[in-house]
């Protein structure tokens, strides 16, 4: 699974009156079968008790306990009728399972699904009712007992297609006549399978599935395999029953179905495989884009990992409804919208970019993740870490021109050093129990960090004995599950490395080190004195990891001239032949997880790099990436971080005027705390122009992908500055676009709405509303929604966030619009927290404790900056529930307290600089 992480958790339970039978009869005893089958009748339409908003205390971690393992499934005959009108379903599950032990029981999971009956057949017997069940509903599960040894099961029991985005859940779409109707779709991952059907709910309980579908004649009824059988349903001539040939064996998780209506592009993989992509009707073209990725991507896994897809066919859809970014399901990968379509004429550069990345991560998980599953959700790192990690190799197979690896140093590399600097971080691998627990883990730790250190490892061991070592893992352990220690056997074992003892330093324990690095020049040779702490986003504390440490020097920046492992706090390195002219740079290729601070005299020496642009770009990134994050950190002056960046005024790279574009926003939204918020305006301004005149407006011949993307980005960022002439050229295309006379290319639309709001009045967000109720294109309707925060006026943002809770936004975007607001202004941070405030019920009812609800708790309070709001944060979430939240909440308290300190320690020092500093003039 993708999350919308910036790029990005757990199931709140819903409380529910439930039927219980009779208590369990004296004991009795099922005994040892091979296969016995397990019947199931669904009906549906269950009603859902709100969930309390208020809570005494932050939850504490709740005991849980896994399935008994005296009974498992062996195959899952699923039948499903869905109804979309009345948002019911019924069906009918005939299991075979196995006895390894005598029972007189059988628990499963089963959540907001009521059980009529139960049954269980021997092979050969007669059907026997059970004699009672009864549920479990804080742990979301139903036990079934018997009478006597040898029968068989029967359960009926009432679920609904609910309107959470998981489980089995109802999807809200236009036909192209603009009529409302509903798709039934499914979200599984990582405990709502259980809402589907009662089921071993657990990653390591795998089975077959063989799975019917009764739907609508006219509908479009998918699930993992391809249909074997299509015949008209004998009850109701509207109907037709679906029948889909039996899956490998398989997690519940990864199990899925669609019913709606969809048109489709096909075309098949150079190794046979059967490729469509699932688009809204009429827009077939749109899924075009998505279909050339994965027809390049599989034959492109099959040889890197050198095991084939196992399936016959795999379909990718776009779903209208969706909380992550896209859903691995095996043979049958859901999207939203914005991860999957691509308009030729309506979609930018940046769309192009995600729905390769989005496609490449979630094909990744049919080897890895699907194929091969982790054991217990202890282990998810092991599908989200490498899934992240390899969709950038894919990408840079497909689009060698996306320059996509520097980009992830920005995207995910970053991202990741800034969440484990926090004291209320987690280890990779964290201890999961509950279900309430699993999705809060689902977060850039897991996804982010993991594919960090794993490239890491990557370049430590080797590309050739890496694909050696993943070989060996995805046969040894194909339809079955496994560990982390387990792939770090296969890997140290193709390399003869000590993979285990170096990984489990950076998966096992918090955080990550900072290397601090001195020189001392002998004759010809240059010494290299290295020492290691935890990095603290606070400062930093003691801690050893074992590093994987390279060294380049100016002779070739590219290439590490020397490796070592540090596996202690300190070590000396000896270089030979470096002249005292030559600069030396830790961590080429800013591969390592680690931060770095250098002597005064290293750093000088790397600055004329920056500005020669001999230094390489991800360098030239990571070396400013590191300095702003010690100035956070009080390692530093702040003051020190403006003269490096003033050093990039010829940048020409767009991935390091990115990181530098959110660093410098990181300080506005600070600086906004003060009365010279204009200053760092002014600064941004200057250090922007340059770029900004040598790219103008319009695209060039022999331009391409990064160009586009840099344009876009420094317009906006100039336009939000208050750039006078991008303000003006801005409002002269925008009327232009908006009156049909000269429609905006698609790659310079967020930077002219952007600015047009940023400096705009009611009538300017009346026109954005509008256009956004005319856009036909998911894009272009969350183009605007994520700029609308930027309108400044008090009443002007109040009407936006009300708009983020209306109809018009789908369920999933409404936090990207409160976001917006928060990030948009001091005055749009405190009206998005008081309206999270005053309508959290709504939101957290709507959520139901996802992940989402985590991003929003993010995005509205991290960017306050003192400590009497960390005191209200941690107060209002106290007496209201958030469980699925709880380190979110704690995580942001403590970024409210560090941008205090910040503020507090460096504002005179920066204030005094910005005065003084005289910039190059504005345009």
């Amino acid at each position: 699974m993708l999350l919308v992480l910036g790029r990005w958790v757990s199931h709140a339970f819903i409380p529910r009156v439930s039927t219980c039978f009779p208590a369990l009869l004296p004991r009795t005893i099922l005994r040892n079968f091979n296969k016995i089958k397990f019947i199931v009748h669904i009906h549906s339409a269950v009603s859902v008790n709100a969930v309390s908003p208020n809570r005494a205390t932050m939850p504490e971690r709740r005991p849980f306990v896994r399935l008994p393992t005296d009974v498992f499934p062996v195959n899952y005959g699923l039948c499903l009728k869905p109804d979309l009108i009345d948002f019911t379903f019924e069906g009918k599950l005939e299991a075979a399972v196995e006895v390894t032990q005598p029972t007189n029981q059988i628990v499963m999971n089963c959540a907001d699904i009521d059980i009529i009956t139960a049954s269980f057949v021997p092979e050969g017997g007669e059907e026997v009712n059970a004699t009672g069940f009864n549920y479990q509903n804080e742990d979301e599960k139903a036990v079934v007992s018997f009478v006597a040894a040898e029968q068989k099961q029967t359960i009926d029991f009432v679920g609904e297609l609910n309107d959470k985005m998981k489980g089995f859940y109802r999807s809200k779409y236009a036909s192209p006549s603009g009529e409302v109707r509903y798709a039934a779709v499914t979200q599984f991952e990582a405990t709502d399978a259980r809402r589907a059907f009662p089921c071993w709910d657990e990653p390591a309980i795998k089975a077959t599935f063989d799975i019917t579908l009764i739907v609508p004649k006219e509908r479009v009824a998918l699930s993992n395999m391809n249909v074997i059988d299509r015949k008209p349903y004998p009850e109701d001539a509207g109907l037709v029953e679906v029948k889909f040939a039996t899956t490998p064996i398989m997690s519940t998780y990864l199990v899925a179905f669609v019913i709606g209506e969809y048109d489709f592009v096909e075309g098949q993989s150079s190794d046979g495989v059967l490729v469509r992509v699932y688009t809204p009707l009429g827009k077939a073209e749109q899924g075009k884009f998505a279909l050339e990725v994965a027809i390049k991507t599989l034959p492109f896994y099959k040889d890197y990992f050198n095991v084939p897809y196992p399936l016959p066919k795999i379909d990718l859809i776009a779903i209208a409804d969706f909380a992550a970014g896209a859903m691995e399901n095996w043979g049958l990968v859901t999207y939203r919208e914005t991860a999957l379509l691509i308009d030729p004429k309506n979609s930018c550069s940046s769309s192009r970019q995600w729905v390769a990345l989005v496609v490449g991560h979630e094909l990744a998980h049919q080897w890895f993740g699907n194929l091969v599953t982790m054991e217990w959700w202890t282990h998810l790192w092991l599908n989200e870490g490498f899934a992240s990690w390899i969709e950038y190799l894919c990408v840079d197979h497909c689009f060698p021109e996306y320059d996509i690896w520097t980009q992830f140093v920005s995207a995910d590399y970053t991202r990741a050093l800034e969440l484990d600097a926090l004291d209320n971080s987690h280890p990779i691998e964290v201890n999961v129990g509950h279900p309430s627990e699993v999705d809060e883990i689902f977060d850039a730790i897991s996804y982010s960090k993991g594919a960090s250190v794993i490239r890491m490892l990557h370049d430590y061991i080797g590309d050739q004995d890496f694909r050696k070592g993943m070989n060996a893992y995805l046969l040894k352990f194909q339809h079955k599950n496994a560990s982390t220690e387990d792939l770090w056997d296969c890997l140290g074992q193709a390399s003869g490395k000590p993979i285990a003892e170096v990984m489990s330093s950076w998966t096992q324990q918090m955080g990550f080190p900072i290397i601090v690095v001195d020189q001392e020049q002998q004759g010809d040779d240059r010494i290299i004195k290295l020492s290691q702490k935890k990095f603290c986003a606070s400062g930093p504390h003691t801690g050893d990891w074992m590093v994987p440490v390279s060294i380049c020097t100016s002779d070739d920046p590219s290439h590490a001239c020397h490796k070592v492992l540090l596996d202690g706090t300190d070590a000396t390195i000896t270089l030979n032949n470096v002249r005292p002219d030559q600069w030396v740079k830790i961590n080429p290729g800013t591969v390592g997880f680690y931060r770095l601070q250098y002597s005064t005299s290293m750093l000088e020496s790397l600055l004329p790099g920056v500005r020669d642009l001999s230094l390489p770009p991800v360098d030239r990134l990571g070396l400013q990436n590191d300095l702003f994050s010690l100035s956070r950190a009080g390692m530093i002056s702040t003051v020190d971080v403006l003269r490096l960046m003033e050093a990039f005024i010829n940048e020409p790279n767009y991935t390091v005027w990115s990181d530098l574009s959110c660093n410098l926003g990181v300080l506005s939204s600070l600086l906004s705390n003060t009365d010279f918020h204009e200053e760092i305006q002014e600064f941004i301004r200057d250090l922007f122009t340059p770029v900004g005149l040598s790219l103008g407006w319009d695209s060039k011949p022999g331009e391409g992908h990064l160009e586009a993307l840099l344009r876009g980005l420094v317009l906006g960022k100039l336009g939000k500055a208050g750039h006078k002439a991008t303000l003006e050229e801005a409002r002269l295309r925008f009327k232009e676009h908006v009156e049909g006379r000269q429609v905006l290319s698609a790659d310079l639309r967020s930077p002219v709405y952007l600015t047009v709001l940023k400096h705009g009045d009611s009538a300017t967000l009346d026109t954005m509303l509008k256009l956004h109720k005319q856009a036909d294109m998911q894009e272009e309707k969350n183009r605007i929604e994520r700029v609308l925060g930027a309108i400044s006026a008090p009443d002007l943002i109040q009407k936006v966030l009300i708009f983020a809770l209306s109809d018009d936004v789908r369920p999933q975007d409404t936090v990207s619009v409160i976001g917006g607001v928060a990030e948009g202004s001091k005055q749009g941070r405190k009206a998005a927290w008081k309206f999270v405030k005053d309508n959290w019920e709504e939101l957290h009812n709507r959520y139901q404790g996802g992940f989402l609800i985590s991003r929003l708790i993010k995005l509205s309070v991290d960017g306050f900056a003192n400590e009497k709001m960390a005191a209200e944060v941690k107060s209002f979430f106290e007496s209201h529930q958030a469980p699925a939240a709880e380190r979110t909440v704690q995580q942001c308290c403590e970024n409210i307290l560090l941008n205090a300190a910040w503020l507090k320690r460096d504002t005179d020092d920066i204030h005094q600089y910005l005065l003084q500093r005289k910039g190059p003039p504005t345009v």
